[in-house]
C-alpha cells in the first residue's frame, strides 16, 4: 500500500526507534521522545475537544518553545493547518495574518500576551484563545488542557497534497502573503536537505533559527527524523548562543549571515570552551565571504550555504562541496562557498533566464532571474489566485532574484531584482558593493541602496555598522571602494548607524531605508 510523502512519517518512525532517547532540551526542562510524543497526542486530542477539524487553521505567536515544536506535530496529525507568525510583528500586522489565514484557536508564548490582548476585540472568528505558559484571566491554559486530555486524538486520514502550513512572507513591499505549504513540500525539502546537510543520532541542534521562518528551514521535522536533539534558544543572542554550544555539546545550528556576523564578533571570552567542527547551515540572504572565513577560520565551524524562499519549501540549492575545493585557499574556498550552489537532488529544475525566458550562458557575468519548477514549490498563496498566477503562472515560480551562473553550474545570486541600482543606465548590485565594505576591517554590517539623484536617477548609499572601538571616515570608505569597484559603483554617501533594520530572521529590510523610515541611532 502506498504512503503519503508526510512529515508525520518522521514521528511515526522516530516513536519506534529513538523513544527512550532525548528529544527536546527547553531550559532545564529535557523530554525523551516518547514523552515528547506523549506531549504532541495529547494537544492534538485537546485541539480537537476544542473543535479543531480537519482543514481549520491554528495560530502559533512564539520563540523556540518545546510547545512552538509541539504545534509541528500536533496540529498537523489531526488534518488541521499549522499558521506559525513571526513574533516580531506589531499587534495590527498579527491581527491582519490570524484574520487572513481565518485561524479559529491562537496559540501564544507568555512574551507575547500583551501583544494579543490588545487586539482580541478585533479578531472575532477565534474561537480560543490558548496561553502555552502564564496563563492569565480570559486565557485557556495550555499545560491544563494538554493534561486533561485523552492519550491519543483521532487521526483522519491525511493526503500528501493536503496542506500543512501556512506561512507569511515578510511583506516588504506589500501585503504579506499566505504561503501554502502541502505535506508533501516539507517531507521533499526535509529529505533534500538531509542528502545535502546530514543529520544522525547524537547530533544535538540548536535553535536559533526561528521555528516560524518557513517551518525552521523544515529541521522542526528534520531533526526528529534522524533521532537528534532538539535544543531550545528563545533568544538569539552570542552572549547565549556560544555558551550553549559550549555547555550541550551542540553539533549543528542554522544561522542567517546577521547572526554569524554577530557571532563571528562575540568577545573573546565567550569563545573560550566553544568547540570546533560544528557544522552550520546558513541561508536567507547571500553571506560575504569574509563572514564565512571569519566563521571559519575563527571558530573552525563548518558552513554549507542553501538558497531558497518560503514559497520554495524553502530549499532549490545548496552549495555543496567538491574534492577540487580542498586545494584552494580559504579565502578562495570561502568565495565559492558564498555561492547559491546548485540544485538539491530533490528540490526539482533551477533556471536562470532572461527577459525572454532563455537560459543565461553559464559565464559568469550574464545576469538573469532565478526560476523554479518541482516537487517544492508551494500549492499557491491562500486565498489570493491573483499572486499566485502572477508568481507561477507560466508553470515556473519566479524568484524575483537576480543571479548568474558560474562555469561550474554554481549559481551566484547578484541581488533582488527590486534591489538592482540603477544609476545612468548602469546596473550596479548593492549585494556587490556590500560585500566589497565588509572586506574593510573597520565595518562589520553594510547595506548598500539605491536613493533618488537628481544627475542619475539614482545613486548606491551605504548604511555602515562599525566594529566596536573602531573608527574609519567616509572618506576612507570611499577610497577603499574605489581602489576595488568601479567607480560608478562607489556609494555617494556613507550614513554610520547602531544596527540595521531587520527581519526576525535576520534578513536587512532595505525598504526601511529606501523610504526614508529608518530611525537609527547614529554612531
Amino acid at each position: 500500500m502506498e504512503l503519503p510523502l508526510t512529515p508525520l512519517e518522521f514521528m511515526r518512525r522516530a516513536r519506534r526507534l529513538y523513544a527512550g532517547r532525548e528529544a527536546v532540551v527547553d531550559g532545564a526542562d529535557h523530554w525523551t521522545y516518547e514523552a515528547f510524543f506523549d506531549r504532541c497526542d495529547r494537544w492534538s486530542a485537546a485541539l480537537q475537544t476544542l473543535g479543531v477539524r480537519q482543514g481549520d487553521r491554528v495560530a502559533y505567536i512564539a520563540p523556540n518553545t518545546h510547545g512552538q515544536l509541539e504545534s509541528f506535530y500536533a496540529v498537523p496529525q489531526i488534518g488541521a493547518v499549522l499558521v506559525p507568525i513571526n513574533f516580531r510583528l506589531s499587534a495590527q500586522e498579527v491581527a491582519y495574518l490570524i484574520t487572513h489565514s481565518g485561524a479559529t484557536v491562537v496559540c501564544v508564548a507568555e512574551t507575547h500576551l500583551d501583544l494579543v490582548e490588545e487586539i482580541r476585540r478585533d479578531l472575532p472568528g477565534v474561537r480560543h484563545f490558548v496561553a502555552l505558559e502564564g496563563a492569565r484571566h480570559g486565557w485557556d491554559d495550555y499545560e491544563a488542557l494538554l493534561a486533561a486530555a485523552a492519550p491519543e486524538p483521532v487521526r483522519p486520514v491525511i493526503g500528501e497534497r493536503d496542506l500543512l502550513t501556512i506561512n507569511y512572507t515578510s511583506g516588504t513591499t506589500s501585503r504579506p502573503k499566505g504561503v501554502m505549504i502541502t505535506h508533501r513540500n516539507a517531507w521533499v525539502n526535509a529529505v533534500g536537505t538531509l542528502l545535502h546537510f546530514p543529520l544522525g543520532v547524537g547530533d544535538r541542534y540548536l535553535w536559533t533559527l526561528p521555528m516560524f521562518h518557513a517551518n525552521g528551514w523544515t529541521f522542526t521535522w528534520m531533526v526528529t527524523a534522524t533521532g537528534a536533539t532538539h535544543v531550545c534558544l528563545r533568544k538569539v543572542d552570542p552572549a547565549q548562543i556560544l555558551p550553549l554550544v559550549r555547555d550541550e555539546r551542540i553539533t549543528a545550528l542554522c544561522a542567517a549571515p546577521t547572526v554569524l556576523i554577530g557571532l563571528a564578533h562575540a568577545p573573546a571570552a565567550l569563545r573560550d570552551g566553544v568547540p570546533a567542527g560544528v557544522r552550520v547551515l546558513t541561508a536567507g540572504a547571500p553571506p560575504a565571504a569574509t563572514t564565512i572565513d571569519a566563521i571559519e577560520g575563527g571558530l573552525g565551524w563548518r558552513i554549507t550555504q542553501a538558497y531558497g524562499l518560503t514559497e520554495t519549501a524553502p530549499f532549490i540549492t545548496v552549495c555543496e562541496p567538491r574534492p577540487e575545493h580542498d586545494a584552494l585557499t580559504p579565502a578562495a574556498r570561502a568565495t565559492i562557498k558564498a555561492r547559491q550552489g546548485v540544485e538539491l537532488i530533490t528540490s526539482g529544475e533551477v533556471r536562470v533566464v532572461d527577459t525572454a525566458g532563455v537560459e543565461v550562458p553559464p559565464d559568469g557575468e550574464t545576469r538573469g532571474e532565478i526560476v523554479v519548477r518541482g516537487n517544492v514549490v508551494m500549492a499557491g498563496y491562500f486565498n489570493d489566485p491573483d499572486a499566485t498566477a502572477r508568481a507561477m503562472g507560466d508553470g515556473w515560480f519566479h524568484t524575483g532574484d537576480v543571479a548568474v551562473v558560474h562555469p561550474d553550474g554554481y549559481v551566484e545570486i547578484r541581488d533582488r531584482l527590486k534591489d538592482v541600482i540603477i544609476s545612468g543606465g548602469e546596473n550596479i548590485s548593492s549585494v556587490e558593493v556590500e560585500a566589497m565594505l565588509l572586506g574593510h576591517p573597520a565595518v562589520q554590517e553594510a547595506a548598500v541602496v539605491g536613493l533618488p539623484d537628481e544627475k542619475w536617477g539614482e545613486a548606491p548609499h551605504a548604511f555602515v555598522v562599525l566594529k566596536a572601538g573602531v573608527t574609519v571616515t567616509p572618506d576612507e570608505l570611499r577610497t577603499f571602494s574605489r581602489a576595488q569597484l568601479a567607480h560608478f559603483k562607489t556609494p555617494h554617501s556613507f550614513r554610520f548607524v547602531n544596527e540595521l533594520p531587520k527581519t526576525a530572521t535576520g534578513k536587512i529590510q532595505k525598504y526601511v531605508l529606501r523610504g526614508g523610515r529608518a530611525n537609527l541611532a547614529t554612531q
